[in-house]
């Protein structure tokens, strides 16, 4: 490859990874075409991203950016995946694919996050981590939780006053009303 089509492919990675800051390598060595094809589809459903490139070209292209750890002493071939919502997503959907018999050789190979590389068990830990939209969650529960706690303890507290209140005027009534009165309502 001639040093002009490697520094259009390398402008042109540039681009297509502009923006990206979190992302993974995985394995497809050993894939069919068809295996190929059906992981790619199941990806793209997901908002995910598969990039195969040669690792060099890869390398120039990440230079300077949160990416270029991921590509400091590696070897053999790899994929980069990139996108879904977050890392965590990501990592979660690539972990489902690789336990997927279908796609047998996918296999992670490690990543990168926030401009920190990544070993394979550490993609795994990942993967295990809420992701954002559950982190939202559970943030907005402990966010709501005490004024929850404190208007269950109000009305709770107001509810007994008002009942004990009622009882007693209850009683009030029935001790001013005459022994031979009778209710008419």
């Amino acid at each position: 490859m001639s040093k002009y089509v490697k520094n259009l492919v390398t402008a042109h990675l540039r681009q297509h990874l502009q923006g990206v800051h979190d992302a993974l390598l995985v394995n497809v060595i050993g894939l069919s075409a068809t295996k190929n094809h059906r992981l790619r589809s199941e990806l793209h459903s997901k908002g995910i991203n598969l990039l195969v490139v040669k690792n060099s070209l890869a390398a120039r292209a990440a230079a300077g950016t949160p990416l270029s750890p991921m590509f400091e002493g590696l070897t053999g071939t790899a994929a980069i995946c990139f996108g879904a919502e977050d890392i965590v997503s990501l990592t979660k959907e690539i972990a489902k694919l690789t336990q997927d018999e279908q796609f047998a050789p996918f296999a992670v190979r490690g990543g990168v996050i926030d401009g920190a590389r990544l070993s394979q068990q550490q993609v795994a830990e990942v993967s295990k981590w809420p992701t954002r939209g559950e982190l939202l969650c559970i943030l907005l529960g402990q966010i709501l939780s005490p004024g929850a706690n404190l208007v269950s303890q109000l009305t709770s507290m107001g509810g007994a006053l008002a009942s004990q209140i009622e009882q007693r005027g209850k009683r009030d009534v029935q001790a001013t009303e005459p022994a031979g009165a009778t209710d008419v309502t």
